[in-house]
C-alpha cells in the first residue's frame, strides 16, 4: 500500500481523533460498552439478540462515514499492491492476534488506555513495537 504523505493533513487527523474519542465516550455513557471493533463485530456473530441494534448502528456508522466525508472532500488514493491471498492471510492473522490478545487495537489502544488498563498498555506496546519492526523490515 502506498500513501501520499505530501498530502498529510494534521488538522483532519486531529479532527478524526476527536470524533473517535467522542464516539467512544458516547458508547460508554449511553450503552455501557467499550468501542473495540472486534468485540462489537464478534457480538453480532453470537446468538444474543438483545444488543444487536447498537452494534449494527456502530458498524454502519464506520462504513457510512467515509461515504459522507467523500461528499465534502476527496478521499485519498490508496493503492494496494499485495495479492488477494496475501490480504486474506494477513486478515486471518490479524483475527487470530485479536483473539489471542483479548481485543483489537481500537479496544486496547483507545478504550483500554483511557481506562488505565495495564493489560491494554502491554498489548498496545507489543502491537506498536511489532508494527514498527515490520514496517522497518518491509520498507524500501
Amino acid at each position: 500500500m502506498n500513501i501520499n504523505f505530501a498530502q498529510f493533513t494534521p488538522g483532519m487527523s486531529f479532527g478524526g481523533g476527536i470524533l473517535i474519542g467522542l464516539a467512544t465516550i458516547a458508547l460508554v455513557l449511553f450503552c455501557g460498552r467499550i468501542a473495540g471493533i472486534s468485540g462489537i463485530l464478534g457480538g453480532l456473530l453470537q446468538r444474543k439478540t438483545n444488543d444487536r441494534s447498537w452494534r449494527v448502528a456502530f458498524l454502519a456508522g464506520i462504513m457510512i462515514a467515509p461515504v459522507l466525508y467523500n461528499l465534502l472532500y476527496p478521499l485519498p488514493e490508496i493503492i494496494v499492491t499485495a495479492s488477494w491471498p496475501a490480504i486474506i492471510i494477513a486478515g486471518l492473522l490479524v483475527g487470530i492476534g485479536t483473539r489471542l490478545g483479548s481485543g483489537c487495537t481500537s479496544g486496547h489502544g483507545v478504550c483500554g488506555l483511557s481506562r488505565l488498563s495495564l493489560r491494554s498498555l502491554v498489548a498496545t506496546l507489543i502491537f506498536m513495537a511489532v508494527g514498527f519492526v515490520t514496517a522497518t523490515m518491509l520498507s524500501d
